[in-house]
């Protein structure tokens, strides 16, 4: 039986192949397409079969791991090579490699350590470094000159985004992850950075560190890890400094909420699970509409839309998230709530129930939020921007209570309307600033 350290290195030496697009051009797809053909129809025993094969690929007589992995590089490798508005090379190839060599780092890593948040991180750590070559190999073939502040900052984006995809899917779904990876690091090509190397490598370097923290305090599980510090990334990256001091202040009392007097919540039958450690979905359900907005904000040049509105829409869903968590988290430990749509008393934990106490708790989160805006941003009328903030996450927090009252359970889950709360904020807070300031 071949070792998975041995198979993820067979996996890397196809992806390698993606070094020839300089050199191929149009046909740069070929080869991979090759392989895929091979492995769907051709190589059934043997060595090489032995080599890729995983579990279900024996069961099936068949290398579909093999397959997928080369058919998802044949796709990226024809959008690269498409006659308009193609994805550039190196993005073809940091996708690519992320993946394959990517795997090549986890697979080693957990040789030695069975410990989740060391795979990630050999996953990470390795992936980047690959595409980063990567790129530089494919800039000097094509006779270019690479950005550095680019270089590194679509390699490390795009060791995330895959690191957090693979933590989220199964093994077998390698092909999506590539594709999900390419599209993405597409995107933020387009986008552009502004910032310089120095720049881009502090803020690697904060927000890993502070990633690192949160799962060894255990405020974040290995996915809601992974999946905030691509989002710190992008905020410093797109936003700047004034963009990440909202979303860790966030972050940072929210996680810290959620701990707070954890063992009586527990009792109570209220306590988040996981010992009150975000996961992905929990992190993206909160800062999705946040993460849209700072994209939004750096691509606004190019869509002709005031930045203004995406820097409202910012702060009024992290404003909600804040106001909801700590409603939430610290108003469960007080007096009986009340359904918030017919005021009946339920029991602590009933979604869309309230207490005062907890929804006085959750304006000061909007407030807080409120301040650190008006101290990282620059407004002309500080005070009714501050307002305008407040507002939003007052009123994200009463959607995400109503929904929770009216739709929560069954197909519509807590992450879902945690999503529509911090919309509602994001909009409330956007309208807002349109009408006032």
């Amino acid at each position: 039986m071949t070792s998975t350290l041995r198979r993820a290195g067979g996996f890397a030496a196809v992806g390698t192949l993606a070094l020839a697009a300089p050199e191929l051009g149009r046909a740069a797809a070929a080869p991979f397409a090759i392989v895929a053909l091979l492995a769907a129809f051709v190589i059934d025993e043997g060595p090489v079969f032995d080599l890729f094969a995983r579990p279900q690929d024996r069961r099936d007589g068949r290398l579909n791991g093999l397959a997928g992995f080369s058919l998802a590089a044949t796709g990226l490798a024809i959008l690269a090579t498409a006659p308009r508005e193609s994805m550039p090379t190196g993005v073809f190839v940091a996708a690519v490699l992320v993946v394959a060599y990517g795997n090549v780092g986890a697979r080693a890593v957990e040789r030695l350590w069975s410990d989740p948040g060391r795979s990630v991180a050999g996953f990470s750590t390795v992936a980047f470094l690959a595409a980063a070559a990567g790129q530089v190999l494919v800039a000097m073939a094509l006779g270019r000159t690479p950005t550095p502040a680019s270089v590194v900052f679509l390699a490390a984006a795009g060791a995330l985004v895959a690191a957090l995809l693979r933590s989220m899917l199964y093994e077998r779904d390698d092909p999506i992850v590539m594709l999900s990876t390419g599209l993405l690091l597409w995107l933020f090509d387009v986008i552009g950075v502004d910032a310089g190397i120095v720049n881009v490598g502090v803020a690697l370097a904060v927000t890993v560190a502070l990633g690192y923290v949160s799962y060894r305090t255990g405020t974040a599980s290995v996915p809601g890890m992974v999946t905030g510090v691509l989002l710190g990334l992008l905020t410093i990256v797109f936003g700047g400094i004034g963009w990440f001091a909202i979303l860790i202040a966030f972050f940072g009392i929210g996680g810290l909420s959620a701990k707070y007097r954890y063992e009586e919540k527990s009792e109570r039958g209220v306590a988040e699970d996981n010992e009150g450690a975000r996961g992905s979905g929990n992190v993206l359900g909160n800062a999705a509409v946040a993460l849209v907005a700072v994209i939004g904000f750096a691509a606004s040049s190019n869509m002709q839309l005031d930045p203004a509105l995406f820097q409202f829409a910012f702060t009024g869903s992290l404003a909600a998230a804040m106001s909801d968590t700590l409603s939430s988290e610290i108003g469960v430990l007080f007096g009986e709530p009340r359904l918030i749509t017919t005021l009946e008393r339920v029991e602590p934990g009933t979604d869309g129930g309230v207490t005062w106490q907890g929804y006085a708790v959750g304006v000061v989160g909007a407030a807080i939020v409120a301040a650190v805006a008006v101290i990282g941003f620059t407004f002309d009328a500080p005070a009714l921007a501050a307002l305008t903030v407040v507002a939003g996450g007052v009123a994200g927090m009463t959607v995400d209570s109503v929904l929770g009252a009216t739709l929560e359970g069954g197909r519509v889950g807590n992450q879902t309307v945690n999503f529509l709360g911090t919309l509602g904020g994001a909009v409330t807070s956007a309208v807002l600033a349109v009408l006032v300031l």
